[in-house]
């Protein structure tokens, strides 16, 4: 399927920052572009808005002169609907409102030509609702730009239940000539991004409030070890914690109130508060001129030991034993058994495995890291019953790696580790239901939410158990659904072996 002509009109319903950055891109991609918007003069002043953003482009060098002003040539709006009579493609982005979307999609229908595509611009409600009261909703597609729209490729492609397949293409093709990244994806509750997202902020807020760690320790964690860009909690709060909490809501509320995607009463208790974020001059950080920025935990030094034994394959972990080495660390390896690295004291340093320590006898855990070898920072997880010695050592040994350390409660999965499991198992689950493709996922993962790895690609990292396992143990600890591993991912990591009754 081919895409929009360049010389068709594209129309954009809503001059709101959003639509406004939708019409910039389409301009600058070579179609006629008309701005309509409800209230009166409100689409002139968006016209006067996006020359002035195409004005900045050319004084920073970004556009030359020629191509400027060409495109604004090609740049109106539309007093009245009936103006977009001509449109190709109409891009709604008005107030997220079922009953107002809908009443406009109705009266579009009526105006636009037979071959126009209709697109929404929604970020949480349902393609298909949206186009349920229409006469031909097979023409009907999502089109979920992120903000800023200019500057950000990702377009997930969204067809709802009566969407024509060519229409979904066409609309596909249209972005792609637009130089954007579209990924195609049925209609479901968040859609890809923020229906895969969820574990990032949740299993950070559970850690939370289960006194596993504060705030600031678990961004840095998931920053610095994790390889995040961003940890939750500072994310949030640039969103909104409003925002935020409202999407999380609406997803659990479309998924029936599945334990996968609840809501944190933290976070609810926050918003209830009007600590909002940013915007409001404090979220779960204060901000402002006077603000200081809590720090997190960091254990103070310690010696590190002398010479470890590593027992068994420590699998992702495995860099460990080279940079130990590469660290005048003596280390003597054991085949068979662990994994762990045993210490001088007798205690073990355990990969995380979705276990907690106080299970065993002189066990401290250690979290999952994007690169051992990169990672600044490491979590580690203890029981009260640790012996000082072995705690310190475990400490130490990190230290002498060059990593910060962080010490954290006695919570199963640890951070990076539960968070990174939960998005490959509704990674997986998506791809089973026919979400979208895994490679779609992952393309919409590291582009909409700049992540390190897609949760595929995490998976392949991992391996094929790795994170089946981790969750069955975390559902043992924390019964109630929320971790029980996915039909899907249980399928992925089926292993043939006497475990499943097969000798």
């Amino acid at each position: 399927m081919t895409a929009i002509e360049r010389s068709r009109t594209v129309a954009v319903v809503g001059a709101g920052t959003m639509g406004q950055g939708i019409a910039q891109v389409a301009l600058l991609a070579g179609h006629p572009v008309l701005l309509h918007d409800a209230l009166p003069g409100r689409a002139q002043e968006a016209v006067g808005a996006v020359a002035g953003r195409i004005e900045r482009l050319v004084a920073k060098d970004r556009l030359d002169r020629a191509a400027a002003d060409d495109a604004l040539g090609r740049l109106g709006a539309a007093a009245e609907l009936a103006d977009l009579a001509g449109a190709a493609l109409v891009i709604e982005a008005v107030v997220e409102d079922v009953a107002v979307k809908r009443a406009l999609f109705t009266a579009l229908e009526g105006v636009v030509p037979a071959d126009a595509l209709l697109a929404t611009n929604t970020s949480s409600l349902s393609v298909t609702e949206l186009a349920g009261a229409l006469a031909h909703p097979g023409r009907f597609v999502g089109l979920h730009f992120f903000n800023p729209a200019p500057l950000l490729p990702l377009v997930e492609v969204v067809s709802g239940f009566a969407t024509d397949p060519g229409a979904a293409e066409r609309a596909y093709a249209t972005m792609q000539a637009w130089g954007k990244v579209p990924v195609r994806c049925a209609d479901t509750p968040g859609f890809i991004v923020n229906r895969i997202a969820r574990p990032f902020y949740a299993e950070a807020f559970a850690v939370h409030e289960e006194q596993g760690a504060d705030p600031a320790t678990i961004d840095a964690v998931l920053r610095e070890c994790g390889g995040f860009r961003m940890g939750p909690f500072e994310l949030t709060d640039l969103i909104g914690q409003d925002v935020n909490e409202a999407v999380t809501r609406s997803v659990w509320e479309s998924f029936f109130h599945s334990p996968k995607f609840t809501p944190s009463l933290a976070q609810r208790r926050l918003v209830q508060s009007g600590r909002l974020g940013r915007k409001s001059g404090h979220g779960w950080y204060p901000y402002g001129p006077d603000a200081t920025a809590p720090q997190p935990r960091t254990a103070a030094p310690e010696e590190a030991p002398e010479k470890v034994t590593v027992v068994g394959d420590l699998g992702p972990a495995a860099a460990l034993v080279e940079l130990m080495q590469e660290a005048g660390v003596a280390v003597t390896e054991v085949e068979t058994g662990g994994p762990y690295i045993g210490l001088p004291g007798e205690g073990q340093l355990v990969p995380v495995d979705g276990r907690t320590s106080v299970e065993f006898t002189d066990v401290v855990y250690f979290d999952l890291a994007l690169d051992y070898r990169g990672a600044t920072r490491i979590a580690l997880s203890a029981s009260e019953d640790v012996s000082a010695r072995t705690l310190a050592e475990a400490v130490g040994l990190f230290q002498k790696l060059g990593k910060q350390v962080s010490v954290i409660g006695d919570v199963p999965g640890m951070i990076v580790a539960r968070t990174v499991a939960m998005l490959i198992d509704l990674t997986a689950d998506a791809v089973a239901r026919g979400v979208a493709t895994a490679e779609d996922i992952d393309t919409a993962m590291k582009l909409g939410v700049n992540y390190p790895l897609g949760p595929s690609e995490w998976h392949a990292r991992l391996g094929r158990d790795w994170a089946y396992d981790l969750l069955h143990h975390l559902d043992e600890r924390c019964p109630g659904g929320r971790y029980a591993p996915s039909l899907a991912l249980y399928r992925l990591g089926y292993r043939d072996d006497e475990e499943n009754g097969v000798s």
